[in-house]
């Protein structure tokens, strides 16, 4: 391990560092610089995201404003480092690719996750190989999102391939001239690395009728890409800076951006998703583990993510945007306090009710839950916003509660603290009714996280001479983010 991450902040090269971290609500650009040895960590740019209905009525991302927007907080994190930029990092949401021609240039915008061509392509794909089979090979938790089905919808429309796929991270990555690379963490959400050797599975891809060929190189987090390249190098500070592949998927990240020791410790990542989990040193794919869809994902330091994955803060973003477009809108700091003043709610939501993952009418989808269940209908105007609010908070946190506790069955571990990341761990009524429900201590880490373990893998990356996602590897990083949680603050 390096001696700045044993016993302090001060990095053996003192230029500063860029993470850009992806969202599917907003995507941003942070500046990490080194003063007097210590680490300062800026938000450089922000910018809003989110999918976008195309001419022929598919549901996509707005790859080149997402491009735009990234290369615009680069150069502006240039401009700010006169010292120069010795790395930039990208991590982001999972499953969603992009398809590249020989000269990496997209041959089309990706498509979001909740396109509805995956359900056909769900169901027509476990006709030739069936889900337990699926499950066993890759200990995925089973869902029309991943990027195999999206993959087999692509070949049941009988799209052009292109030469390759990247998954938004490291296509940007690629963009700026680095190697095109699957990223170990990103890859295992695509429900096509076999758990036991994490390598591509050649059976899968058999039954989905996808090339080998076709599948970029899966590295582990932290590998070296390669140097910038391309029209940001007129800009001095970019002139010899390097490509890292940080744990590309978002989530790894935030939970390597923990500042957390021991094995008694959960986390919840709070955004459009939950992610509700614990690290484990192997995989929990038992039988439990598969009927009830836990997950387990690739991690930092050889480790996994044993995780479920949930609605989040989806459903309030929705009902949000349809109170704001009635004219109606709330902030969502005075949202959250008025919630807080609510009456408790008689009855609780089912959150993993398919129909409240959709886009649009969100509290009217909540109603028909409630008729369904024989509860009365909720005023869904923007007047009764605290009421509707408080509903979805508490069953939030009753969902996390019944999680943790079978986790603890499952893994056998006894988790006495939980670690909340994300935007959700700034809403301190969510944490309050998380401790409730749970009885366990809960912590508020950094809103920031993923930004915070894309720059510990970065420099774990820098600083180290060790190959592979190692046990080393992974107590650099968590050092890092030690660090970085005390002195880094945005």
């Amino acid at each position: 391990m390096s001696s700045a991450a044993q016993t302090g902040p001060a990095p053996t090269d003192n230029r500063a560092l860029v993470a850009v971290d992806l969202g599917a609500e907003s995507c941003r650009v942070a500046l990490l610089r080194w003063v007097d040895g210590t680490p300062h960590i800026q938000m450089v740019h922000r910018f809003p995201n989110g999918p976008v209905h195309s001419a022929d009525g598919s549901l996509r991302w707005p790859l080149e404003a997402i491009t735009i927007g990234v290369d615009h907080g680069l150069r502006l994190c240039a401009e700010l480092a006169p010292e120069g930029i010795r790395s930039v990092a990208v991590d982001g949401w999972a499953v969603d690719y992009v398809r590249i021609d020989a000269e990496r240039k997209p041959l089309a915008p990706p498509f979001c996750y909740r396109d509805e061509r995956n359900v056909e392509s769900m169901q027509k794909l476990h006709e030739r190989i069936s889900p337990e089979r699926l499950r066993s090979i890759t200990g995925l938790q089973l869902q029309q999102i991943n990027t195999l089905y999206q993959l087999y919808a692509d070949r049941l429309a009988k799209a052009p391939a292109g030469n390759c796929w990247l998954n938004l991270p490291e296509y940007l990555l690629a963009h700026w001239g680095g190697k095109a690379v699957a990223e170990y963490t990103m890859a295992t959400h695509t429900q096509m690395v076999q758990l036991e050797t994490n390598s591509w599975s050649r059976e899968i891809l058999h039954e989905a009728g996808i090339d080998l060929g076709s599948m970029p190189k899966l590295v582990p987090p932290g590998t070296r890409l390669g140097h910038i390249h391309g029209d940001v190098t007129a800009l001095p500070a970019l002139q010899n800076t390097e490509l890292i592949a940080p744990a590309c998927h978002d989530t790894a990240s935030a939970i390597a951006g923990i500042p957390a020791s021991g094995n008694d410790w959960g986390y919840i990542s709070i955004g459009t998703w939950s992610l509700v989990g614990t690290l484990v040193d192997r995989a929990c794919n038992g039988p439990l583990a598969s009927v009830e869809q836990f997950t387990n994902l690739g991690g930092v330091g050889d480790r996994l993510l044993f995780q479920k994955n949930m609605n989040g803060m989806w459903l309030l973003k929705q009902c949000m945007d349809q109170w704001a477009a009635s004219g109606h809108p709330w902030e969502i700091g005075d949202l959250v306090a008025a919630a807080e003043l609510a009456p408790r709610p008689e009855a609780l939501l089912d959150i993993d009710d398919p129909e409240l993952l959709k886009t649009g009418d969100m509290p009217s989808r909540i109603n028909v839950q409630r008729r369904a269940k024989g509860y009365k209908e909720m005023d869904e105007s923007a007047a009764n916003a605290p009421a509707i609010a408080s509903l979805i908070f508490h069953s939030l946190a009753a969902r996390y509660a019944s999680l943790f506790a079978r986790i603890e069955q499952l893994t056998l571990k006894k988790l006495s603290r939980i670690f909340v990341v994300g935007g959700g761990s700034r809403n301190s009524f969510l944490l309050r009714l998380t401790a409730e429900a749970t009885g366990k201590q809960i912590f508020a880490a950094s809103p920031e996280s993923s930004i915070v373990g894309n720059f510990a893998v970065q420099l774990s990356a820098l600083e180290l001479d060790l190959p592979g996602n190692t046990e080393e590897f992974g107590v650099a990083t968590s050092s890092w983010a030690a660090i970085l949680s005390k002195h880094g603050s945005f």
